[in-house]
């Protein structure tokens, strides 16, 4: 879609590279009690689980030799833009993992295969050491870990970041990205669980 759009951006002349000029800031104010729709969350969380989605590990690297990586599991990762190449993945602004990424400036999306399942779960666990017994290396330009196994990494500097209610939207120009010489389906989850494609 994203090449569909720059095609059409060129046919009718509108330029396709260089600065973009940025829309004005939207006003930000808080959101009144009065506003708030009667929404269960446990409704919204049931009916927003129909949709599947990928699953991926958001890893950084230490910024002291004696800190360890930073990594969250994370499902909520989409591609957004072609030219210039950027990524994006939302996370909750209560992440303790956040601060570190965001510290590093650079991350790795690593995207998780079928039979990866158990690392997810291990990297979705709040305070372990999430690399305990986890085979990576460096990304090629954050050096970031780059997770064994995982079918596709895309290497990212931190473009931007929005507010969007209790989650931070998080903007990434992609620097390098590569797949592994695996056939792994995808690792997907839906309805509270993992799942993968069946042909």
């Amino acid at each position: 879609m994203a090449a569909t759009a720059v095609r059409y951006l060129r046919s009718v002349g509108a330029p396709t590279t260089g600065p973009v000029e940025a829309l004005p800031r939207p006003e930000l104010r808080a959101v009144g009690d009065d506003e708030r729709a009667p929404l269960d969350p446990a409704e919204f969380r049931r009916v927003l689980g129909n949709f599947a989605t990928g699953v991926t590990v958001i890893t950084a690297p230490p910024r002291t030799p004696d800190e360890a990586p930073a990594g969250f599991a994370c499902q909520s990762f989409s591609s957004l833009s072609l030219d210039p190449p950027l990524v994006s993945f939302m996370v909750a602004r209560t992440s303790t993992t956040w601060p570190r990424i965001a510290r590093a400036g650079v991350f790795c999306v690593n995207i998780l295969g079928a039979d990866q399942g158990g690392l997810c779960r291990g990297f979705a666990v709040s305070g372990a050491d999430k690399f305990a017994g986890v085979a990576y290396d460096a990304a090629p330009v954050s050096g970031s870990p780059r997770l064994a196994g995982a079918p596709a990494w895309i290497d990212c500097t931190v473009h931007a970041v929005h507010t969007g209610g209790d989650h931070l939207i998080v903007v990434g120009r992609v620097d390098a990205l590569g797949t592994a010489d695996t056939d792994a389906g995808p690792l997907l989850f839906h309805r509270g669980g993992f799942g993968r494609l069946t042909h």
